[in-house]
């Protein structure tokens, strides 16, 4: 496209009617007079090439059990290579698909542990990690994120030592999730060596990879892309769901940079992925990619709107921007709501957020906005939260 021709139109115009008629937790889940801003779902138009996709699976009555892996493998690795500058092909037998990027983490873990390890975690982190490891008996050991009021880091020394203690595995989101923030490579390069030097795994969901804004100033990196260290010692995990939002249709990848790497995965059969998944998969990463540009330009758009809109409504919720995807980590300690801010917002604001607790160490006080929605449905939720106090 020229450089003079107009911008697309972002895909954030779905009426409030229509997202009432949706049948997703996000929606389905809430009362009627309570505007959701919770879970990790945009409220979006799904792109055409997903929706074409998907209307030829109708068309073919295509239903069955998910199909040969191979299209999807190719696709994703294609939009690697587009996306990162990264080929995850590059070696056949190092990908693999499981039905989401939970189902893959669980599975792994399964695999590598017994009831009662420790697994390394960077608080305050996504929240569903926490029911993860306690589904299979495992312990959370915490090393919070650094300066998270200034957007976040790794606290190496934190690491070495959870490491040194004996943990034998780090479940790492990149880009973190709920700060939005993305990782240096240098950090990451000096996790690896840590990883190596205490035989210790490191399994990277790197879910939101795609959601990078458009001006950030640090670009992603592939975890199996940082260092020879890191891909002996890595297992990373994406999927399409966050970036096209299809968290619904169930697939994820899995990849390895190292033969032998994968563990024996029990009951493989558990794992396996939606064939709607298959295709929507394939569309996204093949054809998807003009509409995941606007995507990530207006999700950098809404991210700075909310910063006026903070201090223009609630100037005393202290939020630093983050560089990916469309969650807002925000700091209420100011307003004296307790540990659970978010309780109060829902009572009385009727909008939803996640509860900052829930997210671990360093989330009391805190609460989690989504904001992948439109203009006036975000300033709707701010107005909202404020009319709380």
């Amino acid at each position: 496209m020229s450089s003079t021709a107009p911008p697309r139109t972002p895909p954030f115009d779905l009426t409030l009617e229509e997202m009432r008629q949706h049948r997703s937790a996000k929606w389905s889940r809430v009362p009627a007079d309570v505007l959701p801003a919770w879970t990790a779902e945009m409220d979006v138009r799904t792109a055409p090439a997903i929706g074409e996709a998907l209307r030829v699976a109708v068309e073919r009555c295509d239903f069955g059990y998910a199909g040969a892996p191979d299209p999807v493998l190719d696709a994703f690795a294609g939009f690697a290579r587009h996306a990162w500058d990264w080929d995850p092909a590059a070696t056949p037998g190092r990908m693999r698909l499981f039905s989401d990027v939970g189902h893959g983490v669980t599975a792994v873990l399964r695999a590598l542990t017994s009831p009662g390890d420790p697994v390394v975690l960077n608080p305050p982190v996504y929240l569903s990690f926490y029911p993860w490891l306690l589904g299979l008996g495992l312990e959370a050991l915490e090393v919070p994120m650094l300066d998270v009021a200034a957007g976040g880091r790794l606290d190496l020394e934190g690491m070495e030592r959870a490491l040194a203690s004996g943990a034998r595995v780090v479940l790492l989101c990149s880009p973190h999730n709920p700060l939005g923030y993305v990782y240096p490579r240098e950090d990451l390069a000096a996790l690896a060596e840590l990883a190596l030097a205490h035989d210790a795994v490191v399994i990277a969901d790197e879910i939101h990879a795609p959601l990078v804004h458009p001006g950030s100033p640090q670009h992603f990196v592939p975890w199996l892309t940082v260092s020879d260290a890191a891909r002996q010692v890595g297992i990373a995990l994406h999927s399409p769901s966050k970036a096209f939002n299809t968290a619904g249709l169930k697939l994820a990848v899995g990849i390895t940079a190292v033969e032998g790497r994968w563990p024996q995965i029990r009951d493989e059969s558990d794992w396996a992925p939606s064939i709607l998944g298959q295709y929507a998969a394939v569309a996204a990463y093949t054809d998807g990619r003009e509409w995941l540009d606007d995507v990530r330009g207006q999700l950098e758009r809404r991210t700075a709107e909310l910063v006026g809109l903070l201090a223009e409504h609630l100037p005393a919720v202290r939020y630093r921007p983050g560089t990916s995807s469309y969650l807002a980590w925000l700091d209420c300690r100011g307003l004296g709501l307790g540990e659970d801010p978010a309780a109060t917002f829902l009572e009385r604001g009727r909008v939803q957020l996640s509860p900052g607790p829930a997210f671990g160490a360093g989330g009391a006080g805190f609460a989690r906005l989504n904001i992948g929605t439109s203009p006036e449905l975000m300033t709707e939720a701010v107005r909202r939260m404020a009319s709380s106090l």
